[in-house]
């Protein structure tokens, strides 16, 4: 049950995530680009990131058993490297088997659109976020 929980609580912390990364990164880009801010802040993600997302919940409690007790920059930089490597097989995965990666990546350091490696420091930080969460549920639960 527990790892149910973890699951989804993990697929929707990531989603909201996702919703205000987007929603916030694309106002910035319109206003460099000198177009106009779409003040609803509307954001986007796909039905595909639950999964994704949830596997946080069944990962990082594994990951965090082996790595909890290393310094938090190298942790840090662990799960950004974990995150960019499950995006990589989960966004070639999908393009295999639906014809298309949702989120194909056409600028910043891409890697055949399935990963921005510019975004490794915004991971390492969702990672760094997800181990405090994971910190506070595992005090409740």
């Amino acid at each position: 049950m527990k790892k149910l929980f973890l699951f989804c609580a993990f697929a929707c912390v990531g989603i909201t995530t996702e919703i205000f990364f987007t929603a916030i990164t694309d106002n910035i880009t319109a206003f460099q680009n000198n177009q106009p801010i779409d003040w609803r802040l509307k954001g986007q993600s796909y039905i595909w990131m639950f999964p994704i997302y949830g596997l946080a919940g069944l990962l990082f409690p594994i990951v965090l058993k082996y790595i909890g007790h290393f310094h938090v920059l190298l942790r840090v930089s662990i799960y950004g490297v974990g995150i960019l490597a499950v995006e990589f097989i989960a966004g070639a995965a999908l393009d295999f088997f639906t014809g298309q990666c949702p989120w194909e990546y056409t600028s910043g350091w891409h890697i055949m659109g399935y990963i921005r490696l510019d975004y490794f420091p915004l991971w390492a930080a969702f990672g760094y976020m997800i181990e405090s969460i994971l910190g506070v549920l595992d005090k409740r639960t």
